[in-house]
């Protein structure tokens, strides 16, 4: 009898346990395999150092954090399809993709919920909707890029972009800040393009070359920039190249070594480590050093992937532990909105001078890739104002 007694009360406990020690499941699109799988990889290892940490200092509304990842394989049509199996679950928020591709084909399907953080600069999505956008747009990194570019002097410059839609983006972009008072000394003097799988661009770089540019910026990612960069080196073309912050990971120019500009110049967030350079708000000190040594301490990149996924997760993890996770994505927005103050790595956000996004081109610095340290430095102040020289 005391061991059916026994065996009962252990049954009770294990049927119980499940329940107690439920998870706080969030869903996660990112680009693991495919094109972009260096950048949807590298978000799943912040992610997963992010959730241990969440929960080492008490989760979310007394749950366990549990990102559950799913692979859109670098296709739009496999992030919808996983989109939609997430919104079978009724989330109150959806992580990712990483891609503007992806993310814009996302966007539809969440027009009156649940929340949909990208970890794309390259979409921009309409104030007062559930779709935002991480970190500094596409747009703002190119007004500082451009006035680094015309206060270094350097004021014929050439533009290359690809046919998808980051290079489309990129297009409308540039052109805008082009566009500004501050600009008006500045000519494109050669516009090129490409489509993302071209293996040579010999044809448009020779064209550029003739225009005489002093710069040049190339705005594409991946291999599609390595055929760039070969391109310009089999024709001789030295020139200082700026290209999109999604070429800002270490590994990446590591592999780029033998035919990497020599002034390789990218905008992007403050998040490098800047000792003795540039001081910034305290707090936002405090968070990049907490981001340093999560990173350090598994060894991982201080770069553009590890970073991009750092703040909107965070910002989405402290809305959760405020408002509980039964929050509706409408308490969730209106939680995000009216976030005015909010220090990240990236900066100081304020969601209602900057909605969906909380960033703008003041936040953004221009780094140069440096070889001899195998980090990207910082070459402007935020907003693009070149350093003076140490």
């Amino acid at each position: 009898m005391k061991t059916a007694t026994a065996l009962a009360a252990l049954l009770a406990i294990a049927l119980a346990a499940p329940a107690a020690a439920a998870d706080y499941e969030l869903p996660v699109i990112l680009p693991i395999t495919g094109p972009a799988s260096f950048v949807g990889s590298g978000t799943r290892d912040v992610l997963q150092i992010m959730e241990e940490r969440v929960n080492q200092t008490g989760g979310v509304d007394g749950k366990r954090l549990r990102f559950v990842f799913r692979d859109d394989q670098t296709k739009p049509q496999v992030a919808v399809q996983l989109t939609n199996e997430a919104l079978a679950g009724k989330p109150s928020v959806i992580l990712g993709s990483t891609i503007t591709a992806m993310c814009n084909a996302q966007a539809p399907l969440v027009a009156e919920g649940p929340l949909l953080y990208c970890y794309s600069p390259g979409i921009h999505p309409a104030p007062g909707g559930f779709v935002y956008s991480a970190t500094i747009s596409t747009t703002d990194l190119a007004e500082a890029l451009i006035r680094f570019f015309r206060l270094k002097g350097w004021t014929r410059i050439a533009v290359m972009t690809s046919t998808d839609s980051s290079g489309q983006d990129a297009d409308r972009g540039i052109d805008a800040k082009l566009l500004l008072p501050e600009n008006k000394g500045v000519t494109v003097v050669a516009r090129e393009h490409f489509t993302p799988g071209d293996v040579s661009v010999a044809a448009q770089i020779a064209n550029v070359a003739a225009a005489k540019p002093q710069a040049i910026i190339a705005w594409t990612t991946g291999s599609a920039i390595a055929t760039i960069f070969k391109a310009m080196i089999q024709a001789g073309l030295d020139l200082p190249v700026g290209t999109t912050n999604g070429n800002q990971t270490i590994p990446q120019m590591l592999q780029y070594a033998d035919f990497a500009p020599k002034e390789l110049y990218i905008p992007g967030g403050p998040f490098p480590e800047h000792d003795g350079i540039f001081a910034l708000d305290k707090r936002v000190e405090a968070a990049q050093q907490a981001f340093y040594q999560a990173m350090k301490a598994r060894n991982l990149p201080i770069d553009n992937v590890a970073a991009t996924s750092w703040d909107a997760t965070s910002i989405v993890v402290d809305a959760l532990r405020k408002l509980g996770t039964a929050a509706t994505p409408a308490q969730l927005r209106a939680h995000i909105d009216g976030l005015s103050d909010y220090a990240g790595i990236w900066g100081v956000y304020n969601f209602k001078n900057d909605p969906q996004r909380g960033l703008d081109a003041a936040n953004a610095i221009v780094t140069r890739w440096s070889p001899q340290e195998k980090r990207f430095v910082w070459a402007s102040e935020p907003g693009g104002k070149p350093l003076a020289a140490r």
